[in-house]
């Protein structure tokens, strides 16, 4: 990177740098939201995917030793972005935003993309330079005193932990559910399991499976309870088993789950693009942040280049 700001340097990161990076974003969530959401764990479980290296899809930026700025492009056209609070407006989110799109269109993506908080400075900073509104996110949070009406299992089903014999077909699952509206590729078996039973903290009982009476999966719901908070982050039911209340039941068996181990907080995230925010809001939850998802369309690379 040569167009860093004066006395900056920048070079590739590894999964030891993990938790410095998730202090860096979490200061930058805290200014925006008023707490931080990320956690070191959050980004190992991304990095040690089989599909990803962090010393091609990664880069810091250091004012000699301390961390100032990070930049990772995780594949499919996405890519995420801090820079410390107190160096904003300095060039180092230029900079980082310009190796995005470099690692983006190298990767033969058409466009690049990132989700911040909506308000913020990087919300900002997005559309100051051209990144069109894709879609809005939102974090919803169960309020501890609710329960959830009516959210009991259908006759015929079952729901347990799941075991490791399910893991095929819970990836199978939560993948087709998830590519039914999402502009990305199929993530391989290897990476998903990178992501939910090899994350660090994984319990057993955070991946639940709902079963009909041949003990076929047709829901899954994966969860993390880390520092209080129980966070559902995928629930997918089968398209041929839908509006049967299966995804509710699933839901509210994983929040009871995660209450029972210790979790003061229930969360979950959905998008515009799911048409699930009414259902969330329906059994009770409600919105605690928004955030916004910004795309810029890149040109291609001239031949011979």
């Amino acid at each position: 990177m040569d167009d860093l700001p004066v006395g900056l340097t920048a070079r590739p990161l590894s999964v030891a740098d993990a938790p410095e990076v998730a202090a860096l974003i979490g200061a930058e969530e805290a200014a925006a939201l008023g707490y931080p959401e990320i956690t070191t764990a959050d980004l190992v479980a991304d990095w040690q995917r089989p599909s990803f290296d962090p010393a091609t899809g990664t880069v810091g930026v250091f004012e000699e030793r301390r961390l100032v700025g990070y930049a990772a492009y995780t594949g499919s056209g996405n890519c995420d972005v801090a820079v410390d609070p107190g160096r904003h407006g300095q060039g180092i989110g230029t900079a980082l935003a310009r190796w995005c799109q470099e690692r983006a269109r190298a990767a033969g993506a058409a466009r690049v993309g990132m989700q911040v908080p909506q308000g913020s400075a990087a919300d900002r900073f997005l559309e100051r330079h051209g990144y069109r509104l894709r879609w809005i996110a939102w974090d919803l949070e169960l309020p501890a005193s609710a329960q959830m009406n009516g959210a009991s299992v259908p006759a015929g089903f079952h729901v347990r932990e799941a075991a490791p014999g399910d893991y095929d077909d819970v990836w199978q699952v939560m993948e087709d559910a998830f590519l039914e509206w999402s502009d990305r590729a199929r993530a391989s078996r290897e990476d998903f399991l990178a992501r939910t039973v090899r994350r660090p903290g994984f319990e057993p009982s955070h991946l639940r499976v709902i079963v009909d009476a041949e003990g076929t999966v047709v829901g899954a719901a994966y969860a993390v309870l880390e520092e209080g908070t129980g966070n559902v982050e995928r629930l997918a039911v089968r398209a041929t088993h839908r509006r049967r209340g299966l995804a509710r039941a699933l839901l509210a068996d994983t929040f009871a789950t995660l209450r029972e181990q210790g979790a003061a907080r229930s969360t979950l995230a959905t998008d515009s693009r799911t048409g699930a925010l009414p259902l969330y809001e329906h059994l009770g939850m409600r919105i605690v942040s928004t955030w916004v998802n910004r795309a810029i369309e890149l040109s291609p690379v001239p031949p011979g280049i």
